[in-house]
């Protein structure tokens, strides 16, 4: 009888032994966790794991530079497994310092875990980096988020980096900082798809300047706003509108997500002078532009930014007969009085002719209707009253 209760309590014990894990995950190093902050103390942040089980990472890891903590209770965090030790499940979110073990680093290269770096020097080609006591090769094209030629931007620093060839138990290793820039680039890319749209205005930074148009940051994305969308007059010096730092506002032209082309327009944000081009040019009315283009076929004046008129090379030929057949009466620049002879609007043309200025017409309206009697009798103006 007393082996029995013997043996049921050991059964018991058993039961409850096992019951205690029960719901306990187990887990491999470098496994990655994504779970939530559950306290916070002096040295440690505690981690909530599956079941009653907690997870532990240093406190150091969640600070700034300058000591400050980054988190809080309640917010999402991925974090790697070391190992248990002493009863305690013990994850990092990199592996830096006295955890970067050959064995560590391996799990880091297979598991993908962020690895952090001192950038020792410049070498041949990139860089030496220092992990734990441990030395790894960075290219040039895996450091930053673009390319730069100053060696001291990253010379000196910590820096996050991820093994992308491990060989040799460790002794050739190579890592890089970009794909942590291109990952949060990617990131970034899926939340703005969601976000931005054809037809919408944003708000960005002109990054740089060239001559076909101006790369401009829009919420961390790079889009291009050609010349030829800054405003409705034609550009000459895009330099003198434009300048780099500037912020801008415009609509979203054209997104093409497959090619991250995002094509910006100023223009379209402005109206449409052609709304109203045949009320405000009414055929045969006199106005004054500024000749803008010449070609083989005519002068292109403009009326006003957006709209510019064409003067055909037939009214434009110098009619003295020691010209040259092919010189024009104008030049680039030249301010003329020129009158509408047509506005076509759907085909966006207007058709114009040299005129007299409102000076020249009131000085003839003078001189024509000028007295014939007396000393200052004028044949000429008499003559032409005639007919």
């Amino acid at each position: 009888m007393k082996e029995n209760n013997t043996k049921a309590n050991d059964d018991d014990f058993a039961s409850m032994y096992e019951k205690s894990f029960a719901g306990i995950a187990t887990y491999k190093p470098g496994q990655m966790v994504e779970t939530h902050i559950l306290s916070i103390s002096k040295d440690t942040v505690f981690l909530q794991l599956s079941g009653k089980s907690e997870g532990i990472l240093e406190r150091e890891e969640l600070t700034d530079k300058d000591g400050k903590l980054t988190v809080q209770v309640g917010d999402s965090i991925k974090a790697y497994f070391l190992q248990a030790k002493n009863g305690e499940m013990l994850f990092t979110t990199r592996i830096a310092g006295d955890k970067a073990g050959p064995e560590m680093l391996e799990q880091a290269y297979q598991n993908q875990i962020p690895v952090e770096g001192l950038v020792e020097k410049e070498v041949k080609g990139g860089f030496e980096i220092k992990i734990g006591e441990t030395r790894a090769f960075c290219p040039h094209s895996q450091m930053g988020q673009k390319r730069s030629d100053n060696a001291a931007d990253y010379v000196g620093k910590h820096l996050s980096f991820r093994i992308t060839e491990y060989k040799e138990n460790g002794r050739n290793i190579l890592v890089s900082n970009r794909v942590f820039h291109e990952e949060a680039r990617q990131v970034n890319k899926a939340a703005l798809k969601e976000k931005l749209k054809e037809n919408m205005i944003v708000k960005g930074v002109i990054l740089s300047i060239q001559d076909f148009g101006a790369f401009v940051d829009v919420e961390g994305v790079q889009a291009l706003l050609p010349v030829s969308e800054i405003g409705r007059s034609r550009v000459e010096d895009i330099r003198t509108l434009l300048s780099v730092g500037q912020e801008i506002e415009a609509s979203i032209l054209k997104i093409d997500w497959s090619t991250d082309r995002i094509t910006l327009s100023m223009k379209s944000l402005l109206s449409d002078p052609w709304d109203k081009a045949v009320e405000k040019y009414p055929d045969g009315s006199k106005h004054t532009g500024k000749v803008v283009r010449l070609t083989e076929f005519g002068a292109f004046v403009s009326l006003e930014p957006g709209l510019d008129g064409l003067i055909h090379i037939s009214e434009l030929r110098s009619s003295t007969k020691y010209s040259n057949s092919t010189d024009l009466t104008v030049k680039l620049g030249q301010v003329l009085s020129v009158q509408i002879v047509g506005v076509d609007r759907s085909n966006k043309r207007i058709s114009l002719k040299p005129a007299t200025t409102r000076e020249e017409d009131e000085t003839s309206a003078k001189y024509m209707n000028a007295s014939t009697d007396g000393e200052t009798y004028n044949p000429f103006a008499a003559l032409m009253k005639k007919k």
